[in-house]
């Protein structure tokens, strides 16, 4: 009907013009019309050992038994090779999107230039940790959960929940870390660190820069408005919202403190990264680790 001539103006009436006297949505006519195209034919090609059906059932059987959610399809390969099921990176993105399996993720909008152009992974561990906070509900209110990640190894090295988002209680991942990774808590005990953290009120007060300079660790902020600056920290607070925060309910703060406690353990230990080859962060840091411990 939109492609119908109209007598009067010798053109189409046009899509909006039909919408509107017929009271439908332009949204739903467009959707409508995608559902009704046909499948684009697939690449011809070798299908391997198993069937599409018996690979998706795999894939569902991965999905099911992993302790995360939303896990994308690389992540969902790399599991499958380590069960003994070898298949392509495409293939199982093609399997995953043709039933629906895929992750859910949000459009980006067009953005200009960045002050940060360079990267923020440094080559070895404990060079850089990352710290932020997000919020909560508990039934006893609203509570906030400060966070602290190694940039090389995307370990969490620290995770925390209180009632109040208060500078002394952003410390208290700075100080897991360091009592278990460096040893102790003493002056200069962490001198070669750096942390990266936004202008927010707690990490820019000056309680919290003084603690940092007892400890011997650098402050090195964010670019202001450029949140990918401390991207690894965000990174990580979508993960714990996506696995924990969303989908559980909590009585009181300290139920949630453990919750993440046992969140943390579970992380480090079976979170795949990528860029490490789908290590684990623990596994990765032991890896780095180990020609040192040797040669000491």
């Amino acid at each position: 009907m939109s492609r119908v001539i109209s007598p009067v103006t010798g053109k189409p009436y046009g899509m909006a013009a039909v919408c509107r006297v017929w009271r439908l949505a332009r949204s739903g006519v467009y959707r409508h019309l995608l559902a009704s195209v046909p499948p684009p034919a697939q690449r011809p090609g070798p299908l391997g050992a198993m069937s599409d059906e018996a690979l998706t059932t795999a894939i569902r059987g991965v999905l099911a038994a992993s302790p995360f959610h939303g896990e994308g399809h690389r992540k969902v390969w790399a599991r499958l090779r380590q069960a003994g099921t070898r298949t392509s990176l495409r293939r199982v993105l093609r399997l995953m999107r043709q039933s629906n399996l895929l992750a859910p993720t949000r459009a980006g909008s067009p953005r200009g230039p960045r002050n940060h152009d360079g990267t923020i992974i440094p080559d070895t561990v404990d060079a850089m940790w990352g710290t932020d906070l997000t919020t909560t509900i508990t039934r006893e209110g609203q509570a906030a959960v400060f966070i602290a990640i190694d940039h090389c190894s995307a370990e969490c090295v620290g995770i925390h929940a209180h009632a109040r988002a208060t500078r002394f209680q952003a410390l208290e991942p700075i100080r897991q870390g360091v009592r278990q990774h460096f040893g102790g808590f003493a002056q200069a005990i962490a001198r070669g660190l750096a942390i990266r953290h936004d202008h927010g009120s707690q990490y820019m007060s000056d309680h919290f820069q003084k603690e940092l300079v007892f400890l011997g660790i650098g402050s090195s902020p964010a670019f202001v408005r450029s949140p990918e600056g401390n991207g690894c920290a965000e990174r990580f607070i979508r993960t714990l919202k996506e696995n924990l925060l969303r989908v559980r309910t909590f009585e009181t703060v300290e139920e949630l403190r453990q919750a993440l406690l046992a969140f943390r353990e579970t992380y480090n230990t079976t979170w795949l990264i990528e860029r490490h080859g789908f290590l684990s962060p623990a596994e990765y840091r032991k890896r780095q680790l180990q020609p040192i411990a040797q040669a000491a």
